[in-house]
């Protein structure tokens, strides 16, 4: 399940990934924040919180992520994931490579660090 994350920067989409992650989730509510977010400051800040494993993630979730980041493919600006899985830093070094904009990865007892470095306040 994907819930979106209230009381961030205005200029930052984040979700929190818990359980199982499906296409639903990715349709309903990832997709429509991104794209209000994109068009309203011109670029995405994308907060990803994982409480549950990647392997959650349905097939078809992982697809329409794909698609979410090739329908914005010049906005993304910075990426944060959140999760204590070792795994996920390959993963989030791998976005570098993949789409313009910075990511990182942080622990979630980092959380309060990765918000300021996602909304740029911390400019890294």
């Amino acid at each position: 399940m994907l819930q979106l994350i209230n009381h961030l920067p205005a200029n930052v989409v984040g979700v929190r990934a818990s359980g199982e992650v499906t296409r639903a989730d990715m349709e309903n509510v990832l997709l429509p924040a991104i794209d209000q977010l994109a068009e309203r400051e011109g670029e995405i800040n994308y907060l990803l919180v994982l409480d549950t494993n990647v392997q959650n993630f349905t097939l078809a979730a992982w697809w329409n992520d794909l698609k979410l980041g090739l329908k914005n493919f010049t906005k993304w600006n910075r990426i944060a994931v959140v999760s204590e899985q070792k795994g996920v830093e390959w993963f989030t070094d791998l976005f570098k490579f993949l789409i313009p904009g910075k990511s990182r990865g942080f622990t979630h007892d980092e959380l309060s660090e990765a918000i300021v470095w996602v909304s740029g306040d911390g400019e890294q």
